[in-house]
C-alpha cells in the first residue's frame, strides 16, 4: 500500500509534469531489451520500469510483450526461457478450453439458464462495431471476438458457479479458471476485447490478457463486482476535495455521479480521441501508479471539466451527464496528469487513504 507523505505528493507533481512536458519518447524495443540481461531476467527494478511507464509511456512495437509483464501473464521474475514455456502452456490450455466449449456447447444451449440470452446480446454488440477503418480495411475479425467472449464468458460463469456450490462444470470436463474472478459478460466487454485482439496477433493472447487485465484492475470495470466500490469512491472523494461540488451534488445535481457507471464500464474507452489514448490510460492503470484506484481519479478529473459551467448554471442532474457525455476526443496524457495532481492533493490532505483500500485476496490464473 502507498503511504501518504510530502514525498508521494512531490513525485505525483513530478510525474504531472514529466508527463505533459514529454520530454522523453515513449519506451521504445530497444530500451525495454535493455530492461533485462542476457538470460532474460531482469536487470532493473520493476518500479522504476512501471514509473517510466507512467511517466513517458509505450511504444507501441513493445506494448504486447509489455503488458504480458503488467497484467501478469508473465513473471517479472521470470527468463527468456521461462515465458517460451509460459507461452506455450497458455496456447495449449487455450486450445483445451476451446475444445471443452466445443463439446458442451449443445449442453449450453440447452440447459444453461442464460446462455443463449448472453450468446444473443454478443452478436448483437459486435454487429454495432465498425470493422473496417476510413480506407476500407479490415480493423477486427469479428467471428474470433465473438469466439473469444463466449469463451470469456461460459469459463468464468462456470468459475463463478463452481465456487456457488453447484457441480459445474459436468463430470470429465475441467476448467482452467476456476480460481479466476467472476466476471459475467456485460455490455462493453466486446469494445475492450476488441483493443485486445486489435494489439496482439493470437487468439490465445486476446483471451488471456483480458483475463489478466480484469484480475489485475480489481474487475474494476465489472458492474457485479467493481462499479459500484468505484462510483462511491469517487463520491468520497468529492466530498473530501470539492465539497461546494459535493453539495451541489447532493442536492439538484442528485444522482449524477451514480449515473456516471458507464465511464467505469468501458474503462473510459469513449472519452479518448484514439486508441492509442485508450491503450496509454490502461497501460498506466496496471502500473498501479501513482496509486490503486487510479479510475476513481481519473473520473474526477473529468468530473471537474464541468464543474464550473454545473454550478454557474446551476445545473440539474440530467444536464450534467449530458455535459458528461460530451466529453470525447480526451487526451490521454493531459487526463492522466490531471489524476496525478489529484492524487498530489489527495496526499497534501494528510488523511487515511481512501483511494487505497486493502488489496482483495490473490486469486491465480493459470
Amino acid at each position: 500500500m502507498t503511504t501518504l507523505s510530502p514525498e508521494n505528493s512531490l513525485s505525483a507533481r513530478q510525474s504531472a509534469f514529466f508527463i505533459l512536458a514529454k520530454r522523453k519518447l515513449p519506451i521504445d524495443k530497444t530500451e525495454w531489451n535493455g530492461f533485462f540481461d542476457e538470460d532474460g531476467y531482469l536487470a532493473k527494478s520493476r518500479d522504476s520500469i512501471c514509473v517510466n511507464i507512467l511517466e513517458r509511456g509505450l511504444h507501441p512495437g513493445v506494448r504486447t510483450e509489455a503488458w504480458k509483464f503488467l497484467t501478469g501473464y508473465y513473471s517479472w521474475q521470470s527468463s527468456q526461457d521461462e515465458r517460451l514455456t509460459v507461452e506455450s502452456s497458455r496456447r495449449k490450455k487455450y486450445e483445451a478450453l476451446c475444445h471443452m466449449y466445443e463439446k458442451i456447447q449443445p449442453l449450453l444451449e440447452n440447459l444453461h439458464q442464460n446462455f443463449t440470452e448472453t450468446q444473443n446480446n454478443i452478436a448483437c454488440d459486435i454487429q454495432k462495431l465498425y470493422d473496417k477503418d476510413p480506407l476500407g480495411n479490415v480493423l477486427v475479425d469479428k467471428k474470433r471476438l465473438e469466439k473469444t467472449l463466449l469463451l470469456s464468458y461460459v469459463c468464468n460463469t462456470q468459475a463463478g458457479e463452481q465456487r456457488e456450490g453447484h457441480v459445474w462444470p459436468p463430470p470429465g470436463a475441467t476448467s482452467p479458471l476456476h480460481h479466476a474472478p467472476f466476471a459475467e459478460y456485460q455490455r462493453g466487454f466486446h469494445e475492450m476485447v476488441m483493443l485486445f485482439q486489435l494489439m496482439v496477433e493470437h487468439d490465445h493472447e486476446t483471451f488471456w490478457l483480458f483475463q489478466f487485465f480484469l484480475q489485475k484492475t480489481e474487475n474494476s470495470c465489472v458492474i457485479t463486482i467493481g462499479v459500484d466500490k468505484n462510483l462511491d469512491m469517487l463520491n468520497h472523494l468529492i466530498a473530501l476535495l470539492d465539497p461546494t461540488f459535493a453539495e451541489h451534488l447532493k442536492g439538484k445535481g442528485a444522482g449524477t455521479v451514480q449515473a456516471l457507471f458507464p465511464w467505469f464500464c468501458l474503462c473510459f474507452q469513449r472519452a479518448f480521441k484514439t486508441f492509442d489514448d485508450v491503450w496509454r490510460l490502461w497501460e498506466v492503470l496496471l502500473t498501479g501508479k501513482p496509486c490503486r484506484n487510479l479510475q476513481v481519479l481519473v473520473a474526477y478529473s473529468m468530473l471537474q471539466m464541468v464543474r464550473e459551467q454545473a454550478l454557474l448554471e446551476s445545473m440539474s442532474s440530467d444536464a450534467i451527464l449530458l455535459a458528461c457525455n460530451n466529453l470525447i476526443d480526451l487526451d490521454a496524457d493531459e487526463l492522466i496528469s490531471a489524476a496525478c495532481m489529484v492524487y498530489a492533493e489527495l496526499m497534501q490532505k494528510d488523511v487515511s487513504c481512501l483511494m487505497l483500500p486493502p488489496p482483495p485476496p490473490a486469486r491465480s490464473l493459470p
